[in-house]
């Protein structure tokens, strides 16, 4: 993968992180949805900062992972991109505090390894 190619799927898992957590902040804002005020939490979506901000960021990393595909094989950029699983947890553990079962923590591992495994290429010479 060459360093431009690297760079779009950097940007494309930082925005899907920066995305995934200004969404979080914003839901956490929004509160619990029911059956009652389904509606209104669906139009009140649009008067949180922080879930505008999260689907514009989402949209940018849209973007970056457009242009990724048109340079990278599908095979590759789609493991890839799993990435932002692991970024996810870890900023659910830190900045949510959320707890994360061993399970988890393994599943997470796994994933690296998967990617590692999928984006590893041998130089060529």
């Amino acid at each position: 993968m060459a360093l431009s190619e690297f760079a779009l799927l950097v940007g494309a898992v930082l925005s899907s992180v920066i995305g995934q957590f200004l969404l979080k902040a914003g839901a956490l804002k929004l509160g619990k949805v029911s059956a009652e005020n389904a509606m209104s939490h669906v139009l009140g979506i649009v008067t949180i900062p922080e879930l505008v901000g999260g689907l514009v960021v989402y949209a940018l990393g849209a973007i970056a992972y457009i242009l990724l595909l048109t340079r990278v094989n599908l095979s590759i950029a789609g493991p890839a991109i799993a990435l932002s699983y692991v970024f996810a947890v870890i900023m659910g553990y830190f900045v949510f505090r959320e707890t994360i079962p061993i399970a988890r923590v393994i599943g997470v591992g796994l994933i690296v390894c998967g990617v590692i495994l999928v984006i590893w290429q041998k130089p060529q010479g």
